[in-house]
Parts: structure tokens; sequence; C-alpha cells
């Protein structure tokens, strides 16, 4: 059995409450409990921390590429370690390598990556965000338009077979491009159903969402926005208690005014959560890179193609985490909610995942003051700093 480990010198939030003056008590991969530090054994091995705060490790569910790399440009267990290892030091410590529509040929090597990557238990993999190409032409965004199509019988059964496979899967569909029964197909297989890149209007929307889809795609993008006899699909996502919502919080895909107007209307139990939307730059310097053979390049904080679109984001969770804090002025309990916790629920995998508790995994990270990132942990190994 594996030595118990108690991290010590900091407060610990568990996701829920705030603990002062208590240890964390870790056993191989996974939290024991929390306890008064004053209550630890002294046999037991400790990690002293210099204050700061012990957090959940953080949960992002779209993300794709980091370290100079692109699921879309290389589908192989490197590609998904080196994404998994850039976005560590910042704090995520489980995460969704997102495809981005591409061709089935592609779109199949990437399940085979994410298959291998589960069974050498990648550090930080937690699955695979298919986002396309079953999505809309009208709000295409980056997504290359030649490669976006309907979904068919072959590409339903291709979900299905791989999450069989994988440890979770989501994707991204557009009501344009895919049938409600085949949405409750996917859904029942155990998939996460995600709406997004969409024009459909709210009415389309929650019956979608009747038919099984649970999440939808960077709020406020690449998605119909809230008219006032319309509330597409923004609306929609808002206003439906069993939608669960990503958002992209870098200040330049969503106003922050509008995010805080998302927040304070969301319906419950659904919930708005922190995706980065990350692309290869993260943890660079690179200044441009491709999709799809198309350059996008790197400027004020933003990625654009060379008409001005929006190619996801440059942007890592720890600093989404300080900008609803700074700028939104969110309780910083609820900006790690939306960094863990909510997404975790969003794919039900909060018993492990989003949470210090009892049982869970031990993915944890330390802020300091400033919410910057001072240590990693995944499944109770260091790996920020690398141990």
């Amino acid at each position: 059995m594996s030595a118990l480990i108690a991290y010590c010198g900091a407060r610990i939030f568990d996701g829920t409450t705030f603990h002062e003056g208590a240890a964390l008590l870790v056993r191989g991969d996974t939290v024991e409990a929390i306890v008064q530090a004053d209550a630890v054994p002294q046999e037991v091995g400790q990690v002293t921390l210099a204050g700061g705060l012990l957090v959940p490790g953080f949960v992002d569910l779209q993300v794709n590429g980091g370290g100079g790399v692109m699921l879309n440009d290389q589908q192989d267990v490197e590609t998904i370690r080196t994404i998994c290892a850039a976005h560590a030091r910042f704090g995520t410590t489980a995460l969704l390598p997102t495809l981005i529509t591409d061709t089935p040929e592609i779109t199949r090597a990437a399940v085979a990556a994410g298959v291998e990557a589960a069974r050498q238990n990648v550090p930080g993999f937690l699955g695979l965000h298919l986002e396309g190409p079953h999505l809309s032409l009208a709000r295409k965004g980056a997504h290359d338009p030649s490669l976006i199509r309907p979904m068919q019988a072959a590409d339903e059964a291709m979900l299905v077979a791989a999450r069989q496979s994988l440890p979770n899967l989501l994707t991204t569909i557009a009501p344009e491009s895919v049938t409600p029964q085949q949405v409750a197909g996917l859904a029942g297989a155990g998939i996460i159903v995600s709406l997004g890149h969409s024009d459909a209007g709210a009415h389309a929307a929650f019956a979608y969402a009747k038919a099984g889809a649970t999440v939808a795609t960077h709020l406020f993008n690449a998605m119909s926005p809230i008219g006032n006899r319309e509330p597409g699909l923004a609306g929609a996502a808002i206003a439906c208690a069993t939608l669960n919502a990503g958002i992209i919080a870098d200040g330049i895909h969503v106003d922050a005014e509008t995010m805080g107007i998302a927040l304070r209307a969301k319906r419950h139990p659904g919930r708005i959560f922190l995706v980065t939307d990350a692309m290869a730059t993260i943890g660079t310097d690179m200044t441009e890179f491709t999709l799809n053979g198309r350059t996008i390049t790197r400027a004020n904080g933003g990625l654009r193609l060379a008409d001005g679109t929006l190619a996801g984001a440059d942007l890592d969770m720890i600093s989404a985490v300080r900008f609803v804090v700074e700028t939104i002025g969110l309780p910083l309990d609820e900006a790690l909610r939306m960094a863990s916790l909510y997404p975790a629920q969003a794919m039900g995998v909060d018993a492990l995942f989003g949470q210090l508790a009892s049982g869970s995994r031990a993915d944890i990270v330390h802020v300091g003051e400033g919410l910057d990132v001072r240590g990693v942990w995944i499944g109770g190994d260091a790996v920020f700093p690398a141990a």
C-alpha cells in the first residue's frame, strides 16, 4: 500500500468549502481526507507549502493544442502527451484534446491516438472532444467549410464505437447537420453531446436538449445570438436548465459585461464553465501556425485567420480564472468551480475529478495569492515544477 502523505501549510479549497489550518491527506493517486494540521500523525510524510491555496486540478473540455502542436496536425500519443504537459503548468490536470473538423481518416487516427493515450495512462488525458465535422456552414467560424457535412449512419456508428474504447468522449454538433434521433443514439451510448457552430433557434436547441444534448460549445461564439424575438442558441443555453455551457474567458471572445449577464441569468442545475479553446501557442513563444493549411497569427492576445476570424484562443486556464475574478468580479470559490467542478459535472466525472474529497483523484494545484501556479500534482505525482 502507498504511503500516506500530508500536504500542509496552505489553505485548502475542496471544491465547495475553504479549510483553514488543515492538511490534505493523499495516498497514492487518491485523496483520503482533509483534517486539521495538528491532527496529522508525526510518522506521516509531509509536503510543507509556504502559504497560498491548494485547489482541485482544473478540467478543460476544449483544448485544440499546446506546446507547439495541434491534434489536427499529428494524431499520436506524443502529441497528446505534449498538449497535456503544456497545460499542466497552468493548473490543468485533466483535459479533452480537441480535434477540429477534419477528414474521416484524420478523425479515426485521432480516436486511435486517444485510445492509446488512455492505455498508456498519459497524465492529464481525460478523453477526446470531436468538434465537428457535423456543423453549420452559417456558423463555421475557423472550421474548413469544405469538410463540414451532415452526420451519416457510419459517422454515428464510428462515434459509438469510439466511446466504447475511450474513457470519455464529447462531440460538438449542430442541429442543422444531425437529427434528434442521432443525438439520442449518441447520448444513449454514453457520449456527451454539445450544441455549437449552429444557427439554430431556441426552439430547436430545446428539442435537442430533450433528445440528449447536455452542453453548449463556447457560449456566444459561433452560434445564433440572443434577439428580442428569437433567443437563439445562446439564449437557450442560458435558459435551459439541463444544458451546461463552456465559455472562453479571455475578454476577446465574449465581452465582460455579456459574460456577467449570462452568469447571473443561467438557469440551474446547468452551469457555465471555463474552457480555453487553446491552440498550439500555449507554453510557447510562437507567433503563427497553420490549421487545415491556413495561417493563424498570434497578436494582441488573440489568434486570427487572415480575414480576422477568431481561430481558437491564446488562453490558459489559470488566466481564465484570474479574468473572471479580477474583471468579472466573481468570488474566488465560484471561479475555481468554473474551472474544475462544473466541467467535471458536465462530463459526469465529478466523483473523481474537480474536487478534493475522499476517494477523488489527487489532482491538485497550489496557487499563490495572486493566482500564480506554484505547483501541480496529477494523480499524486508532481508534474510542475517537475519532480
